[in-house]
């Protein structure tokens, strides 16, 4: 039977598949469109199901945050190549989850997006781009306060982080701790939050580096402690970093700055970092 040129065209718009799989599906359904679709989504997820198991070591980490600050999304899809996800269609892929998941409050691979489950619209991503996608992570975040968020211009990282208060510039104080938290790969918010057991590690270690310096052991114990207290917190704890646009000022003291300046208070309630590459148990 003959297909015509205008429903091969309207496959492809419809499906995103290359040309010539739209004419082949729709041969095979002998011209019965809805069919055809089935065709191309059965061979999608095989294909998809074939490429599976190639290495993803690229793709965009992205926050999506409502317009109140009160929801979040953060989502990390992978693909094989830079070159892929640099490339305009990837790029639509996360965007149309992230606010999908966003809008439907709430994430995952099961989560309807627009009219089919975010799983479909990876498989119809991996049929059109011809890589290796996942969506690693997806997780819907709800909060009294309010979220701010940090994307960098890479797409390889970013940060959410919560502040509360009363303090009129929340928004940028919080945007401004998310470009700290990627940037300097705090571990921790606040001091308080560090297990006993990570201190005490850290004060093993540093007291056996202070004995092998030749100090003595009575000393060597205030010097680990002292090197805790200084290089530890600064190194894993955001609040206690040097603040990335300040280098004479530790981020809570630049907090405290940017209260006054919002006449109101400031509290830091956590962040969240994501990555590329990350684990998703990390």
């Amino acid at each position: 039977m003959v297909i015509s040129a205008a429903d091969v065209k309207r496959l492809r718009e419809e499906t995103d598949a290359p040309m010539m799989d739209c004419k082949a599906a729709l041969e095979e359904a002998e011209g019965d469109y809805d069919r055809a679709k089935e065709i191309l989504r059965e061979k999608g997820k095989a294909q998809a199901a074939k490429k599976a198991d190639r290495a993803t070591k690229e793709g965009i980490a992205k926050f999506f945050v409502s317009e109140d600050g009160k929801t979040a999304v953060g989502v990390i899809v992978e693909c094989e190549t830079d070159f892929v996800s640099n490339n305009e269609t990837f790029k639509a892929l996360v965007n149309t989850l992230g606010n999908g998941f966003l809008a439907r409050g709430e994430a995952g691979d099961t989560v309807v997006v627009g009219d089919k489950p975010a799983s479909d619209h990876i498989i119809d991503a991996v049929n059109t781009i011809r890589e290796n996608i996942q969506l690693r992570l997806a997780d819907f975040f709800r909060t009294e306060d309010h979220f701010a968020v940090y994307n960098h211009h890479t797409g390889k990282a970013a940060a959410l982080v919560e502040v509360g208060g009363t303090a009129s510039n929340l928004a940028h104080v919080g945007a401004q701790l998310g470009i700290q938290a990627v940037g300097m790969n705090a571990v921790f918010t606040h001091k308080e939050e560090v297990p006993a057991e990570v201190i005490a590690k850290e004060m093993e270690i540093e007291k056996a580096r202070a004995i092998e310096e030749g100090k003595p052991e009575a000393m060597a114990e205030n010097i680990a402690r002292g090197r805790v207290n200084k290089e530890f917190y600064q190194s894993q704890v955001l609040m206690e970093q040097v603040f990335y646009a300040d280098n004479k000022k530790a981020v809570n003291a630049y907090v405290a700055e940017a209260a006054k300046e919002g006449n109101g208070d400031i509290k830091v309630k956590r962040f969240v970092r994501i990555l590329v590459g990350q684990s998703t148990e990390d």
